[in-house]
């Protein structure tokens, strides 16, 4: 079911710096008022994303934040809150991505002007309640249990024409190899970074500069190569390890290799257990003659996986490569659905031009495409499952039509328990607003 919560965004923070209306209260939720800025920087915020909505904004969104007060004020009585790490670890995401937006932290400390400290202060407030809001959400429609049962009769009670479509899906299995870069490839890219390292540290160049024409990551380049306060938790081991050592931002960190590429890396600032600092990234590039190699590795890997000499998940173990599948035989991993079924659109586009005829069983020709980590990498792929798209039942479906079950009690549950709310609070609406079509009724006593 949906989930009725404001997502704080850099629309919001620019309207409510820069409103200097005079404020009106326009609803009353118990003891909390609505003021007519929150709806409009809500309403800012919707239109800046460009999501549709079907319904009239001034409606919707004062009757989301309403239902955001009743569920806080249900979270205090049931002493639901949430920890002071997450929420931090959350604006200083927010903020990387506001700077990232803007251009720098200065030009967001003008845009919206106010200091840093004061949008994370903002930030905070509303992220702790969005969390707290949620927590308490999930409490009210968590506890619902279905059995096998209650799955088949809602299935059989459906009438044709709402049975759904389960899309096709697919699990893939794969065996990566990584070629090696030649080592004179190496040698050029840690001459380039020792470079790099003297002329920061005598004076010459600045790092960010450096990092702006010359760094390979993408997501960091243009702020100069700018992580924003992070975790330990945050980072791979290697760089985590050098980058937590440092201690002073004049100087630049040696030449540190993770499974990105190699890297320099300087302190911008400590604050308690986070670091915020800058790095370089260069990537050594494979030859030719070494991406073949891997290729007819491979080739041969696939023949005695055909003939029975070994079995695809006993070649997975003792050959690929890939971190994120070698433990669970090759079978990739789907972070959108939480599972191991790939619908299309969800796979990789090079494993999608492999995969996307073969039958089950059915194993690749060595192919290329990038890891998770950005890399170049040579892979086969073996389909392990395959369905097309069909119209739902219980033998194929069943996961799919006990989670329709679920969200449909789960919405019953969390209706009810806001009608049971609505009626027990104290609720007062401006005569503007008492006209509105509203997805719950309740709201006009």
């Amino acid at each position: 079911m949906k989930k009725y919560f404001l997502i704080f965004c850099l629309a919001a923070l620019a309207a409510n710096a820069q409103n200097n209306t005079i404020d009106e209260v326009i609803w009353v939720v118990g003891d909390d008022a609505i003021l007519k800025s929150n709806v409009e920087e809500q309403i800012a915020r919707t239109k800046y994303e460009g999501t549709k909505v079907e319904g009239d904004l001034e409606c919707i969104i004062p009757e989301e934040i309403a239902i955001q007060k009743l569920l806080l004020h249900q979270a205090k009585i049931d002493s639901i809150t949430e920890t002071s790490g997450s929420i931090n670890q959350q604006v200083e995401q927010r903020i990387d991505y506001f700077v990232s937006q803007i251009g720098s932290k200065e030009k967001m400390e003008a845009y919206f002007g106010k200091s840093t400290a004061a949008l994370k202060e903002e930030l905070r407030e509303v992220i702790e309640q969005q969390s707290v809001a949620q927590k308490m959400q999930q409490k009210i429609v968590g506890d619902i249990k279905i059995t096998p049962t209650e799955v088949r009769n809602f299935f059989t009670a459906l009438p044709q024409s709402e049975i759904p479509t389960i899309p096709a899906k697919s699990e893939v299995q794969i065996i990566t190899i990584e070629s090696k870069a030649p080592e004179q490839e190496i040698e050029e890219i840690k001459n380039k970074l020792r470079d790099f390292k003297e002329r920061v540290e005598n004076g010459s160049a600045s790092f960010s500069t450096l990092a702006t024409l010359y760094s390979e990551d993408d997501g960091t380049r243009r702020n100069g190569g700018e992580l924003g306060f992070t975790g330990r938790g945050m980072l791979v081991p290697e760089f985590a390890t050098v980058a937590f050592n440092l201690t002073d931002p004049k100087r630049v960190s040696p030449i540190v290799e993770t499974e990105y590429g190699f890297h320099i890396i300087q302190l911008i600032e400590r604050r308690g257990d986070k670091i915020n600092v800058r790095h370089i990234l260069l990537k050594p590039q494979t030859s030719l003659a070494e991406r073949q190699n891997s290729l007819k590795k491979l080739d041969s890997i696939a023949d005695n996986i055909r003939s029975g000499k070994q079995t695809f998940e006993e070649a997975v173990m003792r050959y690929s490569g890939d971190k994120n599948t070698r433990l669970n035989a090759g079978l990739m991993s789907n972070q959108k659905s939480g599972d191991s079924k790939f619908q299309d659109q969800d796979l990789p586009p090079e494993i999608l031009r492999v995969v996307g005829t073969m039958n089950i069983g059915e194993l690749s020709k060595p192919f290329i495409m990038r890891n998770a980590s950005g890399k170049e990498v040579c892979a086969i792929a073996k389909v392990k499952s395959k369905t097309k798209s069909h119209t739902a039942n219980l033998n194929d479906d069943y996961t799919e039509i006990k989670e329709a079950l679920q969200a449909q009690k789960g919405k019953e549950a969390f209706d009810k328990w806001l009608a049971n709310k609505q009626k027990e609070t104290y609720i007062s609406i401006k005569d503007r607003w008492k006209t509105c079509e509203f997805r719950y009724p309740g709201w006009v006593k």
